[in-house]
Formats: C-alpha cells, structure tokens, sequence
C-alpha cells in the first residue's frame, strides 16, 4: 500500500489553484521525479476542475486511485494511491485535513494562495503517517463512518472528460507541466514505450504514467 500524493486545492470559477502538496516520489527514477510530480499536480487539478462542489469521487485506472473530496465551500483535496490503500481511510484523510486546513489558513487567502505563500507545514507529516493506514485509522475512529455509497467511481480518467476534448491538448496548454515533462509526454506518446493495454491518456491522467516501467 503507498500513498504518492496529497493536495489540497481551491476550485475556484476560473481555474483550480493548488494551495499545498505533499508528494513521496522515492519509487521512482531519480530523473523521472520532477515530471512525476509534475503530472500528480496536473491530474489532482483536473480532477478538482471537473468534479461538482459537495461531491467525493474515485478515480480508478490501472493499479492505481485518485481520490478527490470537493467541499461546498470549494476547497478541495486529492490523494493519489495505489489501489490496495482502503477508500476509507482515503477519504477519512481528505477530511482531516480540509478541517485543519480550513481552521489554519484564512479563507481570503484560498482563491490567491500557492504554495509558496500559504503556510501549512502539517501535510508532509500527515503523507508520512497516513502510509501505514493500519496505524493511522484507529486516530480516525472517533469520526463518523464515511456513506461510501455516496462516493462516485469513475472507471477511467477519460470518463471526465468533454466530448470532443483530447488530454494531449490539455497537457500541452498546461501551465503546471514544464517543458521537460511536456517533452517526456509527447516522447512516450510517438514512440509507444508504455507496456500493452495502457493507453497513454489513461497512463498519464490516472498514474499507470508515473509507475517506472519503462
């Protein structure tokens, strides 16, 4: 079980701000990391942007999760995990620190926050503890059992996105990928270096991109 990224972000009517994120890239190639963490950022943004406000969802794709709670007051957060770490506690993790970091960080500062500018150390040590959710949960108990019933599974990344509408060009007029990550996207794609049955929209949108198996 791994966790790989926690963010909290602000949904805002224009765009989605990132406010802070926590990312554990040490699986991955040296070289790789600024892209892998690159490419979380840019799927825990969309995932925000095309997700309603009161909602939580899942992500399935691959081996892998992503995980996105949207509060009605537009502040969001998304872990990124393998598909062995238990939804709930996922989830229950969202929770906990949207409620810290709403009581933390004053609320003027979402909609203009980077994270440069806010101040929230806590989410590293929570990435940290929360790897091992057999002994993070029981700190959790105390809180009410999550209705995963409510909670929408979306099978693939593709499935949010409008008709029509293509990842390539989204990767190419995103401000979060740099010119190495876009270089390394467009690379993957003309030369065919993901293994069988791993389309690379699905690839780089939900993490089978960033597990090295190339």
């Amino acid at each position: 079980m791994k966790l790989y990224s926690l963010s909290v972000l602000y949904k805002g009517e224009a765009k989605v701000v990132l406010l802070k994120a926590a990312y554990d890239v040490s699986s991955f190639s040296f070289f790789q990391r600024s892209s892998v963490q690159e490419f979380m950022t840019f799927t825990s943004q969309l995932i925000v942007e095309r997700s309603s406000k009161g909602t939580r969802a899942s992500v399935k794709e691959q081996d892998y999760l992503c995980h996105v709670y949207v509060r009605n007051d537009s502040l969001a957060g998304v872990v990124i995990a393998d598909n062995e770490y238990p939804s709930r506690v996922a989830f229950t993790l969202l929770e906990k620190v949207l409620d810290e970091f709403s009581k933390q960080v004053d609320r003027i500062d979402w909609p203009v926050g980077s994270p440069a500018t806010i101040h929230y150390p806590a989410l590293d040590g929570h990435l940290s503890r929360y790897q091992n959710p057999r002994e993070a949960d029981p700190m959790t108990k105390v809180q009410a059992e999550l209705d995963e019933t409510k909670i929408i599974l979306h099978n693939t990344m593709e499935s949010l996105l409008e008709r029509g509408e293509k990842l390539d060009d989204l990767v190419s007029k995103s401000e979060v990928l740099g010119t190495q990550s876009k270089a390394f996207y467009k690379t993957v794609s003309t030369q065919h270096l993901l293994p069988p049955g791993c389309s690379l929209q699905r690839a780089v949108a939900a993490c089978c991109f960033w597990h090295s198996p190339l």
